[in-house]
């Protein structure tokens, strides 16, 4: 199992709540969940941030940086060439996210005609967003880097973009205290969520997926899950139990 001197170094970017929240000192789903596999382990667990703009650069840290990436990661067949992936503890999707003073007939990705709708660079949304572009069912995808999630959100407020798509749970989160902001449309994907390790680093990912095992046995995922996701969508988002 490829840890050094004991420590479980978990890389994370900010800021995606419910996942990763900026608190003092952070907190979150993933952090609960993470501290929660390094006792399981026997490891002391140890916060690596990521701050690169494009979200699938986490990944080439691996086995350098930090040990594990946990940060509402979903797997996708990219991002099985850059890492390893456990057994997801998540399943979630791509939600939509309208100001409704602005829009209201924006119910659903089938009214975004003439819109522009913005997404952050290499997260999960970017794929869906360009084949909504290419079938004509938006004018335009507006990229943001990963750190910029709030001034995408300053921008769909002030009508610079239509629409944001994202993962439900972080939408919820980040709507909470922006009244004219909300989610109209949840389970546009389906999409497994996971802690993922170095590519090479098989005997990690067993510990892991192990860990996971007694976790769920325990409740202790389903008390993760009831911290962190009230609110959400039951049938679009729910802890594997």
């Amino acid at each position: 199992m490829s840890t050094t001197n004991g420590v479980l170094r978990v890389g994370a970017a900010f800021p995606d709540p419910p996942f990763e929240v900026s608190s003092h000192p952070p907190s979150g789903l993933d952090h609960d969940l993470t501290r929660a596999i390094a006792r399981e382990l026997r490891l002391t667990w140890e916060l690596r941030r990521y701050t690169g703009a494009d979200f699938d650069g986490i990944f080439a840290g691996l086995g350098a940086r930090y040990d594990i990436v946990a940060s509402g990661a979903t797997i996708t067949d990219h991002r099985q060439d850059l890492a390893r992936w456990c057994e997801p503890y998540l399943r979630s999707g791509q939600s939509l996210t309208v100001d409704a003073d602005r829009t209201p007939a924006v119910r659903s990705t089938d009214d975004l005609t003439g819109l522009v709708l913005g997404v952050q660079n290499g997260n999960t949304s970017e794929p869906v967003a360009r084949g909504l572009q290419a079938d004509g069912k938006v004018h335009d995808v507006k990229v943001y880097a990963y750190d910029e999630i709030l001034v995408a959100l300053d921008d769909l407020e002030s009508g610079t973009i239509g629409a944001f798509m994202k993962l439900e749970p972080v939408m919820r989160w980040l709507t909470a205290m922006r009244p004219s902001l909300q989610v109209v449309e949840t389970g546009i994907t389906t999409e497994r969520i996971a802690v993922a390790v170095a590519l090479a680093d098989e005997r990690l990912a067993a510990a892991i997926d192990r860990a996971l095992a007694t976790m769920r046995r325990q409740g202790t995922l389903a008390e993760i899950g009831a911290r962190w996701l009230h609110g959400s969508d039951p049938a679009a988002t729910e802890m594997a139990t």
